[in-house]
């Protein structure tokens, strides 16, 4: 599907008030409906290197698969759509390359980083996560976190030990439980959701999240909603404004029109 005409998108990355660097990246392919974010982590070189090549990964290899799949096809024994696992495949596929890249050179050892990639086909959404970065969705002036933080203090949320804002304000709230490429396999969380006109979708690092809340978010695209260039700007200032403690990347995706497969 080239979605070049039915997906409106904005994005910005910023590397804060307090980060010397930044190391998140971001990327999209909008002939295949394609978004991905990464927050890298390992040393002041390592963390830009991990998610780089995670974004160039998952690029590549759903350039190469994607255009041959037949659109929205469920995989009898998974029961997820071909595209589905594509993304899975994809962030697999990036764990492998960056594990070993670290291996190979001692500078980079450790080095891993947080990955969401959203892939729009079909009226649907498929969401492949790992790590604290998020996609939320901003429906009926509602917004609704659609991942599942890989941390340790969701994991305490969880299990009902603490609330979801004493977690904001944990010391050790950005301790991930999940990571792309720290070690030689993952764990890759897999959503899959039907999609409507004018929703927007946010995909964040979590200097977006830390620095506003979600009624925060929420506030500033209900404001900016309708563009969306101007609501990727008002996020990135709001949360600098708040402190800006962490680099902040920001990608914003509506639906502009239904999308079923017969526009593939």
């Amino acid at each position: 599907m080239n979605s070049e005409k039915l997906l409106d998108i904005a994005s910005r990355s910023d590397t804060g008030r307090v980060r010397s660097h930044n190391q998140d990246n971001i990327g999209q392919d909008l002939a295949l409906g394609v978004v991905a974010l990464a927050d890298g982590m390992g040393g002041h070189a390592s963390g830009d290197v991990a998610s780089k090549i995670a974004i160039d990964a998952v690029l590549q290899h759903l350039k190469s698969v994607i255009p041959n799949v037949t659109p929205g096809e469920i995989d009898a024994a998974t029961g997820y759509a071909s595209e589905s696992l594509a993304v899975r495949q994809a962030i697999i596929k990036a764990n492998t390359i960056i594990y070993e890249a670290a291996e190979a050179q001692p500078a980079h050892q450790g080095m891993g980083t947080t990955l969401v990639v959203a892939i729009f086909y079909n009226n649907h959404l498929t969401v492949g996560h790992v790590g604290d970065s998020r996609l939320y969705r901003f429906r009926n002036d509602r917004l609704e976190q659609i991942t599942v933080d890989h941390s340790l203090v969701q994991t305490l949320v969880d299990k009902g030990l603490c609330t979801q804002e004493q977690a904001r304000t944990s010391p050790n709230k950005n301790l991930l439980t999940r990571a792309v490429g720290t070690g030689p396999t993952v764990n890759v969380d897999v959503y899959e959701h039907m999609v409507a006109p004018n929703d927007i979708y946010l995909v964040c690092s979590d200097g977006l999240n830390d620095m506003i809340d979600d009624a925060g978010i929420s506030q500033i695209m209900s404001t900016f909603g309708a563009d969306l260039e101007r609501t990727a700007e008002q996020l990135i200032v709001r949360a600098n404004e708040n402190g800006g403690k962490d680099n902040i990347s920001v990608i914003l995706v509506r639906p502009n029109k239904s999308f079923p497969a017969s526009t593939h």
